[in-house]
């Protein structure tokens, strides 16, 4: 971590395109898409990421209501999760009038230990209502009965979760490892994240 300065970290946060303000819901509210699994929460500092929403995100989002989508398909808490300090730090730094614009959030395949951490945690760490405007989807195709489907882009592997789901229901609720498929076809190994192919579906 020493080796790495604020700025080169904050390049990286916009190279992988964690955090996009991009498309609007069915209510005409801006939306800010979050892929969990494109942080690398093992290599940059909270600084650099609060840096980074304070210079590039939070002033998008000070004059109208907005959603967030947040995409939680395939994080894994060793590498993508910063921790309980870091979260909170972060949250406190978001401007009232931020705060005060965001008006929903949807949780995309929320697992088990994200719904209990949530349930527990949430309610605590994150005041001015924002437990309540939490919403769970656990599918993509759900998705889309809240945001338009052609201005927001996800991931590929998003859609691959969704296919393993229809095979192995149980992972819904984290009692079936997410380990690699094993029926119809060879697993292949994941490219890089900023590799990852999108589909905007028209």
């Amino acid at each position: 971590m020493s080796s790495r300065t604020s700025e080169s970290d904050q390049e990286l946060i916009e190279k992988l395109e964690i955090f996009k303000i991009q498309g609007r819901d069915k209510r005409g509210r801006n939306i800010l898409r979050i892929v969990g699994k494109f942080f690398p929460a093992r290599i940059v500092s909270v600084e650099a990421l609060r840096k980074y929403l304070e210079e590039k995100i939070f002033p998008k989002l000070e004059r109208k209501p907005f959603a967030v989508v947040y995409v939680h398909t395939d994080v894994q808490r060793s590498e993508n999760f910063p921790g309980i300090s870091a979260l909170r730090s972060v949250y406190d730094e978001i401007p009232v009038s931020v705060r005060e614009n965001l008006e929903a959030v949807y949780f995309l395949h929320p697992g088990l230990q994200a719904r209990l951490f949530l349930a527990t945690f949430g309610r605590l760490m994150f005041s001015g209502g924002l437990y309540g405007k939490l919403r769970y989807v656990s599918r993509v195709d759900y998705l889309w009965d809240h945001v338009r489907r052609s201005e927001i882009e996800i991931p590929d592997f998003v859609y691959d979760h969704d296919e393993d789901l229809e095979y192995r229901p149980m992972m819904d609720y984290g009692l079936e490892s997410d380990h690699a498929r094993v029926y119809g076809a060879p697993t292949v190994v994941d490219s890089p994240v900023p590799m990852y192919s999108m589909r905007c579906i028209s």
